[in-house]
């Protein structure tokens, strides 16, 4: 069994997974105020008897990195990954210094790109299992790609240098993350995306309109739940005709991978669906309330 769990965190992205294997991963960082003690001591908890520990960052935005310095500083971050870049920014904050000392660490960084192999993350040996994380995008040599660096180097907005990430339990769910990866971005690299289907895709851009997943790319990953993460609503887009949950009500939400079928929780008592399975006997639990169960 593994957990996904996807933060309530306001306008910004923080998850991390339980993996089944030796393995802990965090993907993203945004601790507000008045919850950043709460989920450190509860990424403490779920992490307590995991060797391997991992920080994912998709990309230096502050809605994504926001509170790294207080994150790293009581959980000490020895494996770093991210996206080869050189962003800059005209006005640097606690952690975007943060995260720069980390990406630029030769001893700590990690750098992601398509296909890339890494023990443990994607490789098992005689030690441990592979925690079942594989890297889509980005190509390096992409045009669209480079240009993206380029902007983000200049001090403009690193979104279209996020990767595409994809973890997978063996013989149950698959998720999708794409940072905030932007639609006319993903329209003009679609050609070079390798995409599989997935069972759970968190939309881009927190589910804004300006990183609706092209129908191409739904098509393709042919998604059982897209979670629409937070924004204001007017900036949302609901993706009409799939089934969706959105963090906006549901609050913190999980996913309790099994080997053939996944349940749902949410923090709310009182959001529901109604495309998953009630099946009996399964209790409220991880702090939430059962909402269904869906099948792989």
């Amino acid at each position: 069994m593994s957990i996904v769990k996807s933060l309530a965190v306001g306008n910004g992205d923080m998850f991390y997974i339980r993996h089944g294997a030796d393995s802990f991963s965090v993907i993203d960082c945004c601790l507000p105020d008045d919850r950043e003690d709460e989920i450190l001591n509860e990424i403490e908890t779920q992490h307590a008897n995991k060797t391997i520990r991992r920080f994912i960052s998709t990309h230096p935005d502050q809605d994504h990195i926001s509170g790294l310095a207080s994150f790293d500083d009581r959980f000490p971050i020895v494996n770093f990954y991210a996206v080869k870049n050189g962003a800059t920014k005209s006005e640097e904050t606690e952690d975007f210094r943060r995260y720069k000392s980390l990406r630029d660490d030769s001893k700590k960084a990690y750098y992601l790109k398509e296909g890339c192999q890494r023990k443990w993350l994607n490789e098992s040996d005689g030690a441990r299992r592979s925690a079942g994380i594989n890297i889509l995008w980005p190509i390096l040599t992409n045009e669209d790609f480079k240009a993206a660096l380029e902007q983000a180097e200049d001090g403009g907005s690193p979104n279209n240098t996020s990767p595409i990430i994809r973890y997978s339990l063996n013989g149950g769910a698959s998720v999708l993350w794409m940072g905030d990866l932007e639609t006319d971005f993903m329209e003009a690299v679609e050609d070079d995306v390798t995409l599989q289907p997935s069972h759970i895709l968190f939309a881009p851009h927190h589910g804004r309109k300006s990183g609706r997943v092209p129908k191409s790319w739904l098509d393709k990953i042919d998604p059982t739940i897209i979670v629409v993460g937070q924004a204001p609503s007017s900036d949302l887009t609901y993706y009409d005709k799939w089934d969706t949950i959105t963090q906006n009500s549901a609050g913190d939400i999980v996913f309790e991978c099994l080997s053939g079928k996944t349940h749902v929780f949410v923090s709310s008592s009182t959001y529901a669906v109604d495309f998953l399975t009630e099946e009996s006997g399964v209790d409220n639990r991880h702090g939430c309330y059962y909402i269904g169960t869906f099948y792989t």
